[in-house]
């Protein structure tokens, strides 16, 4: 039996076409958008989507694929720099519209699995070196990070006026990484406060 090498214009068309459908997608949503008008944006010929993906659910599974990749790597690289040495926004910026579609449409369900699940490793070690155990499991805690950060996605019009900035710009990218450092870094609660209101919901 032989096995034959793909051929590099195949995988660069491989590619070609997902990140069409990923505007697609975005911008038109599943159901909407067409394997007709993903090729044709492509530069590639109907023909060949159908021969790389079969059918348009298995092009969007390959688009959710990719987006795993990139959060993945985005995760590795992040472990990796300093503070401020790497900027989520900027990375997740050309998947924002197929996010925010994905996330309405409730298509996103294992792209938020995971980002909970790494959300939950990291918390992990972080409670590690915390005095006391938290009140709150880290579950629950990532399963709300996961939305905040995702929301950005679908409410990036209405972040942008409030910013009064583009977040395709640095200068829009620097605002919200300030806003969201000093969000996280001080509380709007002092401690007997949050325990009070604690209580009251036990």
């Amino acid at each position: 039996m032989t096995t034959t090498v793909p051929d590099p214009e195949d995988l660069t068309a491989r590619a070609r076409i997902r990140d069409a459908a990923l505007r697609h997608f975005g911008e038109h949503g599943f159901e909407r958008a067409t394997i007709r008008g993903i090729a044709e944006t492509a530069g590639v010929s109907l023909g060949l989507v159908r021969h790389h993906f079969g059918s348009k659910q298995a092009l969007r599974e390959a688009c959710d694929e990719h987006l795993m990749k990139v959060m993945h790597r985005l995760h590795e690289e992040a472990a990796s720099r300093p503070l401020g040495g790497l900027n989520p926004v900027a990375v997740m910026g050309p998947y924002r519209d197929y996010l925010a579609r994905a996330l309405t449409e409730g298509s996103a369900a294992s792209f938020f699995d995971e980002m909970v699940r790494i959300g939950v490793r990291w918390l992990e070690e972080a409670d590690q070196k915390q005095p006391g155990p938290p009140g709150v499991s880290p579950q629950a805690r990532a399963t709300v990070i996961a939305a905040m950060a995702l929301s950005f996605s679908v409410l990036t019009g209405h972040v942008e006026r409030g910013l009064g900035v583009s977040l395709e710009t640095t200068e829009g990218q620097h605002e919200l990484l300030r806003a969201l450092l000093w969000v996280y870094s001080h509380p709007l609660l002092t401690p007997e406060e949050a325990a009070a209101l604690d209580r009251s919901i036990s």
